[in-house]
Order: structure tokens, then sequence, then C-alpha cells
């Protein structure tokens, strides 16, 4: 014991927190330190963060530019200067944009020098389109459509990292349960063997029964002393398991001592084997594989538009207008001038884009059929949870018979010893049939809720509401 207190010591010591209450602890208390303080879901919901902050950035392609610029000639004949000023709104359709500003140029410049303008400076407005190519899609579009479907995706990954860690954490709580409850047994086997030395020590000094009598019994302390260690290192580490999962308000894990047992299993409950293809259209719903296989599928399907649209010829619209500022203006450039341009340019050979184009069929048919697996895999994992629930649960009602059945024996042989009509050897097999019998009963009771924990996984029971679609 003295070590057990210096081992405890030490995890405290290193960001363990030993549990002072007494009260039992509910397997609630340590799904809702789960779902609130454990460090890899709490990580997990940082992937919505990363998403939020992708589509920003994706969103960034979109922003309104303010574009500043000028032109001087230090030498030369020609000795104007130009400057202009020009916002530039991207589109979300056709891949165009439309910009606006002010241009002014002074001193002398060619007649032909385009940022050449009026005394006073002029106004200028005009937009571009795409007519084919980079049209319907283009590059842009599809990384901010794309960004906000990794927005839909952080659900199932959350979705998919909940089940997986409330069943975890299910698991590790039957097991710290069960490891509880054997090392009780343990010590109650244990206590019997002291209990009868004492009597066989003072039969002994009488003659009543043989000194080797006594040694035998005194064997059987220690082999129990021994059984003692070994059930509580195996509680003492289902309990560290457990403190992955249950914090305190400070983060910390919480060993659980334990006088924190619930004085017994929780009463299991007859699994309804009617509900299955209920439960199997459930888990199809509520179950993360499918929604995130979709998503992807519909982030290839992006990528499968845009490489289809590389395909196609650029023919690209622009206008443009420009206005005189004042009323300092040149004999040779109207007050008002309007520019229409059209510009077209074929591709010919288009091998990036008939490459990008099948690999993405290729892609998209392994993302479907990846899809139709994906349903066969979550209705065998219903069925086969399922199947495991209703086994586990016909053994409870067998063990428990088992451990009656050895019990009447024992009783049987005890009374027999009592009598002096059996000796310690097959009083010792009895009693030793009868801890046998009860950790098997514990075993099939903690198999039947780690059966259950599984099943609400496999349809996913605990599914927030938050999460499911």
């Amino acid at each position: 014991m003295k070590r057990l207190v210096i081992f405890l010591l030490s995890l405290s010591g290193s960001g363990f927190s030993w549990a002072e209450s007494k009260n039992p602890l509910p397997l609630t208390e340590v799904l809702s330190s789960v779902t609130s303080r454990y460090p890899p879901y709490l990580a997990a919901l940082i992937e919505m963060d990363i998403a939020n902050g992708r589509a920003r950035q994706a969103q960034g392609a979109f922003d309104l530019n303010l574009s500043i610029s000028g032109s001087f000639k230090p030498s030369g004949y020609y000795d104007g200067q130009s400057g202009m000023a020009i916002l530039d709104q991207p589109l979300p359709f056709w891949g165009g944009n439309v910009y606006g500003g002010y241009r002014l140029s002074s001193g002398f410049l060619p007649n032909y020098n385009k940022d050449r303008t009026q005394g006073d400076g002029e106004a200028v407005l005009g937009f571009k389109l795409n007519l084919l190519r980079d049209g319907s899609i283009d590059r842009r579009r599809v990384a901010l459509y794309q960004a906000r479907i990794d927005q839909e995706l952080a659900d199932p990954f959350i979705l998919r990292q909940h089940l997986d860690f409330i069943r975890a954490a299910s698991l590790a709580y039957y097991n710290w349960l069960g490891a509880g409850y054997r090392w009780q047994i343990a010590e109650q086997l244990l206590r019997v063997a002291k209990d009868r030395d004492k009597g066989i020590a003072e039969q002994a000094s009488r003659g009543a029964v043989a000194p080797i009598v006594r040694v035998d019994n005194e064997r059987l302390v220690v082999s129990r002393e021994i059984a003692v260690v070994q059930t509580r290192r195996r509680f003492e580490a289902a309990s560290i398991e457990l403190s992955l999962f249950h914090r305190d308000a400070q983060d910390q894990p919480i060993l659980s001592s334990r006088a924190r047992l619930t004085p017994s299993f929780p009463v299991p409950a007859r699994p309804d084997t009617s509900r299955l293809s209920g439960d199997i259209a459930k888990a199809m719903i509520f179950r993360p594989e499918i929604r995130r296989l979709d998503l992807v599928l519909e982030k290839a399907g992006l990528d499968r538009r845009l490489a289809k649209n590389n395909l196609m010829p650029n023919l690209d619209l622009g206008v443009q207008a420009s206005q005189a500022a004042g009323e300092r203006n040149q004999s040779d450039i109207e007050p008002l001038e309007i520019e229409a341009k059209i510009e077209l340019k074929v591709p010919l050979q288009r091998n990036e884009a008939k490459g990008r184009l099948e690999t993405l069929d290729a892609q998209i048919n392994r993302l479907q059929a990846e899809r139709d697996f994906a349903r066969d895999r979550i209705s065998a994992d219903v069925r086969d949870a399922l199947s495991a629930v209703d086994a586990a649960f016909q053994q409870i009602a067998q063990t428990e018979r088992n451990v009656e059945l050895a019990q009447q024996l024992e009783e049987a042989e005890n009374t027999r010893f009592q009598q002096g009509a059996a000796d310690l050897f097959t009083l010792q097999i009895r009693e030793q049939a009868t801890f046998d019998a009860r950790l098997i009963a514990i075993e099939a009771q903690a198999d039947y809720l780690r059966s259950l924990a599984n099943y609400r996984a496999a349809i996913a029971a605990d599914a927030p509401a938050s999460l499911a679609r």
C-alpha cells in the first residue's frame, strides 16, 4: 500500500489529480468531461476554425483592389508625366471585373500615347467579361466553392472524432468498473483464507489438525495476496486510462479511486433485434462517412467543371468609357470616349486540360465506389454490433447461473470441511471455482456494456444535433 501511495503522489506531481469525492462516478460525468475538456476533441473542434479561415482566404480573390501608378521621363524628346488611381472589383459571375478611377497627364506626350488625357484629367469606367472560358466557372470561384464545402466537411470530421472519443471513454469507464470489482472479489477471497487461517492455527495448537494443513493454508494466503496485487495493478492501469478522458476544472486528469465505484454494473436490458432495419437506416443518415464522401464528390465535381472549362477558347469582351473631368480639353480628344474590345484565344492541343479531366473522371469513379462500399460497411457494422450485444446479454444470465452453482458447491464443501468430512485442498478448489465464476460474470457484464458502447457508436446514437445533418 505504501508503494501505491508513492506511485499516485508521483502521478499527481506530473499533472494527475486524485479524486477526493466518495460519490459513485457515473458514466455521464466522464462523457461530459470528454466533450468539454478532452484535449484531442478540443483540437478536433479547431478544424472548423481552420475551414472558416480558408473560406475567408478564398473570398479574398473577390476583394476590391486599389491600384495607383505613375510614370515620367527624366530625359528624352517627350517630357510628359501621367498617373492614375483605379478601383478594381472582381465579379462573382462570368469571370469578369468592373473598374473605375481617375487618370491625369501633363507635359508633352505623343498623340498615340494612351496615357494622354484631357487637361484636367478624366474619369474612367469599364468592365471585362469572359464569354466562353472562365465564364460560367473559373479557378477563383472553384476555390471559393470548395472552401465552403470544406466548412461543411468539418462537421463529419468533428462528428467522427466525437463518436470515437465517446466510445473510447465508455470502454475505458467499463474497464475501470470491471477492474475495481475484480479487485474487490480478490480481496474477499483473501479475507476468507486469512479468517480460516486463525481457526486452523488454533486447531493445530490443540493437535486437532496436522501442522501441514496450516502450511497449506498459508501458501493459499500468499497466492491470494499475489492475486490481489495483480488485480490492484489492473485497476490502477484502468484508472490511469480513464483519467485521460475524465478531467477536473483545470483540465488535469483525475485518477478515480475505488471509492468512486458504483455499487454494481448498470442493469442490462435485452436488445431489441426487431429495430435492426430502422437502426441501419438511422446509421446511414447520421454516420459521417457517407456525408463526407458526398462532399468530397462535390469538390471533385467542381474540379471536373473547371477542367472542362479549360478545354474552351478564351473569348473576352471589354468596354471602357472615359469622361473629361474639366473644361481644359485637348482638341484631338473627345470629352466622352467609349472603347469596346473583343479578344479570341484558341488553345490548339489542350493536353493539360484533357489529362486533368481524365484524372478527375477516374477519381470520381473511385469515390463513388468508396461511397457504395461505405453503405455496405455501415450496414455490416450495425449488424455485427447488435449481434455482439445480443450474445453478450445472453452470456450474462449463463454466467450468473454459473456463479450460483459454484457458490452452492462451495457452501456444501465448506460445511463438510467444518464437519471434518472434507479436506482443505478440496475446499480450496471450490473457492477458486467460485472466484473464477464471479470473474467470468464480471467480464460478461463488462463485455455487454462494451458491446453496447460499440453499438451506439455504430448507429451514431450519441451524435450531437449540431453536427448531425
